[in-house]
């Protein structure tokens, strides 16, 4: 049975863990702070819960400098439960519930001042047929499934796909179409949000920074704390933890105190009903959920506690970096060039998937010769042989996926790399 230290593991999520980061949550399972009771089950509304959700926030606003400030400059940073998927629908019911909220504030004061309340409602529904769009940027697997719900739930024809990559190369996705060919909702009064997924992990798409758009809300799920980020360019950013951060159940989420109350109205519930417009539920709600400081139901403390964890080494292994993000990303960078050269060195054997300007560092897709289901097997059987795991495609693509997530340690990196050119050296003489 192979130890440990014998195994890398490229999974794309449930993603590795730092082996110093299991060994101590071991411990706390059975004994948190000498307290004979363990982590999980402790009370979430505990002193030392408060302290482990503390801690967290503290590392994360860090790490990538998030404002703390209790104005509309400010962010909030919020443990949620429901994952990347539960935050495609509740960006929807956030983002609309303000658009609306602003518009029948308008309408009121203004255009049908006096005016009895149905007559406003069927003139604020016109409104919302008529102008509300979701700007949506589609260049993966992720934002085309965050559309799809958000179509499901307002309607297909309030989503506007600002870009399908998959017009641009022969119906796969692979880039990120030029500027020039989006379709941005021109007057960003009607829109109500700009949704972008920063990596998208099925497709090994990522973007080189932040696209433009009003009220840009961000999936982050698989990049997260990689590189640094222009929290200040968005309104709201997300991510499940499993893949950079921590366990699976909870997602973290970064959101602007410009978009929630009160330096934001919400459109009330029963006005949502009468317009026809979803509410969402409450463990959903942005504004329930920063009020509650995360704690409104029962949060997994101990997956709280592993991403604090994650996050306070982060920033003990790069304190000799400018940032400790910075460091991070440098790791990063020098992983991924290792791995992208030895794929380029052999081109008749690998085939890297994206465009080379939409490289991700994360997720790097490849087809070995030109997709040959025979020679993806053989490659795969011989890296478990050598210990270098989790190397399958996503199955709705298939090939070979390196997931070069932070917890891959170089030395896994260059292992890979190294089998990667026997294994290319070996299908030449084949």
């Amino acid at each position: 049975m192979p130890s440990r230290e014998d195994v890398h593991y490229f999974g794309a999520g449930p993603a590795p863990l730092p082996t110093p980061v299991l060994e101590e949550a071991s411990k706390v399972l059975l004994n948190y702070n000498d307290s004979g009771v363990g982590i999980t089950e402790i009370s979430h509304r505990s002193p030392e819960a408060n302290a482990i959700l503390a801690n967290a926030q503290s590392a994360l606003r860090k790490l990538l400098s998030i404002p703390e400030s209790d104005g509309p400059d400010g962010y909030e940073i919020l443990f949620l439960q429901g994952g990347g998927s539960g935050e495609f629908s509740a960006t929807v019911y956030h983002m609309v519930s303000i658009w609306v909220a602003k518009q029948w504030k308008h309408l009121r004061e203004y255009k049908y001042l006096g005016v009895e309340e149905d007559v406003a409602i069927a003139g604020l529904r016109d409104l919302i047929e008529e102008k509300m769009r979701l700007d949506y940027l589609v260049t993966g697997s992720w934002t085309l499934k965050a559309s799809q719900e958000a179509a499901r739930l307002i309607g297909a024809e309030k989503v506007n796909i600002v870009a399908d990559a998959r017009k641009h190369q022969d119906g796969k996705f692979g880039v990120i179409p030029k500027e020039d060919t989006w379709t941005q909702t021109k007057d960003e009064a009607d829109c109500a949000m700009t949704y972008y997924c920063d990596n998208e992990t099925v497709d090994g798409v990522e973007f080189q920074g932040p696209p433009p758009g009003h009220n840009l809300v961000a999936d982050m799920s698989s990049n997260f704390l990689s590189r640094p980020i222009d929290v200040k360019r968005h309104a709201a950013i997300f991510g499940g933890a499993q893949k950079n951060i921590g366990t699976t159940g909870i997602t973290i989420a970064i959101i602007s105190k410009k978009i929630l109350p009160p330096h934001a109205e919400m459109a009330d519930p029963k006005l949502m009903r009468k317009l026809g417009l979803p509410v969402g539920p409450v463990v959903l709600d942005w504004p329930t959920i920063a009020k509650n400081n995360s704690l409104y139901n029962t949060l997994p403390i101990f997956d709280v506690w592993i991403a604090g964890k994650v996050m306070e080494r982060l920033l003990s292994l790069h304190s000799s970096s400018s940032s400790a993000i910075e460091g991070q990303e440098a790791e990063s960078n020098k992983k991924a060039t290792m791995i992208y050269g030895a794929l380029e060195a052999h081109p008749d054997v690998y085939s890297v998937v994206p465009d080379k300007s939409v490289r991700s560092r994360m997720n790097i897709c490849v087809r070995v010769k030109g997709g040959d289901a025979e020679a993806e097997k053989a490659f795969l059987k011989g890296a478990e042989s050598r210990g270098l795991m989790g190397l399958k495609g996503h199955r709705s693509v298939g090939g070979i996926r390196v997931s070069n997530y932070n917890a891959v340690p170089v030395a896994a990196a260059e292992k890979l790399t190294k089998y990667m050119e026997e294994f290319a050296k070996e299908q030449v003489k084949a």
